[in-house]
């Protein structure tokens, strides 16, 4: 039988491997999928933890870490566009080269 430790686990390996891949990766379209992927370790820690105590708090929180998640990544993209139409490139090392 599947329990919450289950759950907990899974999130909490879901959650090193965006951590690992958004401090090691240069790609800024990675380092934003790697995000993601945290984002939803999150989720999953919430629904779980609602689930296992029954109550709808963390279900509904899971709402609004979505919509901050939908918001980062409509930012983020825009951001990475704009960037890759000026130096042809959205490798992590060009950014510096946005300072005045």
């Amino acid at each position: 039988m599947i329990t919450v430790n289950h759950y907990m686990m899974l999130s909490a390996i879901l959650f090193a491997i965006g951590t690992f891949g958004v401090l090691t990766r240069k790609n800024a379209i990675v380092i934003f999928m790697c995000i993601e992927v945290m984002l939803n370790s999150v989720n999953l820690t919430f629904i779980a933890l609602s689930r296992h105590v029954g109550n709808m708090d963390g279900q509904i929180f899971v709402f609004f870490v979505m919509t901050v998640a939908a918001a980062e990544a409509a930012v983020g993209l825009a951001l990475m566009i704009a960037f890759f139409r000026n130096k042809d490139s959205i490798d992590t090392d060009d950014f510096n080269l946005l300072k005045w």
